[in-house]
């Protein structure tokens, strides 16, 4: 798979893709970033985001992980010390993924979101922004969303400016930070820094079918056990032959299928034996087609994903 094609797979929109494959093919290392609020469990929503981070290093960028302690205090996620705690366990997580200490860089937002030289951009760039936008832009990330904190107009604001003075080329993100990102994209070369390349994920669905979310106890933890996975599977939203909103199918797409180049669904012989599928494509259509039970595919994706996280597991009990 060519550099290109590696970065853009399970994407939901590239802004813009010119621009990117600019940096692809230029001779200067391109970077890129991820910022994510500690906030509670890392689920596998989250890990969306670490898997592209893997395929642009894999392609060849530099990456940052901001730890964005001051942001989760923001938007009303605990106290300072609560945060930074959650910082760090979410930290641990993040290396087990993969994304170790040797090749990419962890920055906590406090270690430079309080010099004056970022709140004097915070100030500017509050100047240019609408109150009507920056409460767009935040909308979808806020914790009180109805009634929000002026703490929370200020959010968009910094997640902008956190692209321009940790110096990266790329920012990466769920859809949902969509608008926040074009604020960055619009809003700081009037202050002088470059426009972002935005790389945006698609929101995984929650085992009910909705978006996951740490807060409405719908998602796969990257430390649940191999029993909870079970269980977890077993319970999951699977419709036969209904593809939309599935959130098994989904697992094999963004977090199985890329993983695994060859995806066996293990059946007894009296229902037909095993089926074997070389792409998400070829799997999809089977069971679109009833030609695969609900209950075989969610058997199916509780054994890849333990398999996937048992080095997290191991690692995080290491710690």
């Amino acid at each position: 798979m060519d550099k290109l094609a590696l970065i853009t797979r399970n994407t939901e929109e590239i802004v813009t893709k010119e621009e990117l494959e600019a940096l692809v093919n230029s001779e200067k290392q391109p970077t890129a970033y991820v910022g994510y609020e500690p906030s509670g469990k890392i689920h596998m929503g989250h890990v969306l985001t670490v898997n592209k981070l893997l395929d642009l290093q894999q392609a060849g960028f530099k990456i940052t992980v901001l730890l964005a302690d001051v942001h989760a205090y923001l938007n009303e996620k605990g106290t300072m010390d609560e945060v930074q705690k959650i910082a760090d366990y979410n930290k641990r997580c993040f290396i087990a993924l993969g994304l170790n200490e040797k090749n990419t860089n962890f920055v906590l937002g406090s270690s430079y979101q309080l010099s004056s030289e970022y709140m004097l951009d915070v100030l500017k760039l509050a100047r240019t922004t609408t109150l009507n936008r920056a409460r767009r832009s935040m909308d979808e990330v806020s914790r009180n969303s109805e009634d929000p904190k002026v703490s929370q107009m200020i959010y968009p604001i910094m997640q902008a400016l956190d692209i321009a003075h940790l110096g990266v080329d790329v920012a990466v993100g769920g859809i949902d930070q969509r608008k926040i990102h074009m604020l960055a994209r619009e809003g700081l070369p009037e202050l002088g820094y470059k426009a972002p390349v935005c790389i945006h994920t698609p929101i995984l669905p929650g085992l009910d079918g909705k978006k996951m979310s740490s807060s409405k106890g719908n998602y796969i933890s990257v430390d649940d056990s191999v029993e909870d996975m079970k269980k977890k599977m077993k319970g999951a939203f699977c419709v036969e032959g209904e593809v939309k909103d599935n959130p098994v199918l989904a697992l094999f797409k963004y977090h199985i299928t890329p993983r695994y180049p060859d995806i066996v669904i293990k059946r007894p012989e009296k229902f037909g034996g095993n089926l074997q599928f070389s792409s998400y494509e070829a799997l999809e259509a089977d069971f679109a087609a009833k030609a695969l039970h609900p209950m075989d595919l969610k058997t199916a994706a509780a054994e890849y994903m333990n398999e996937i996280l048992e080095p997290v597991r191991k690692l995080m009990v290491a710690k």
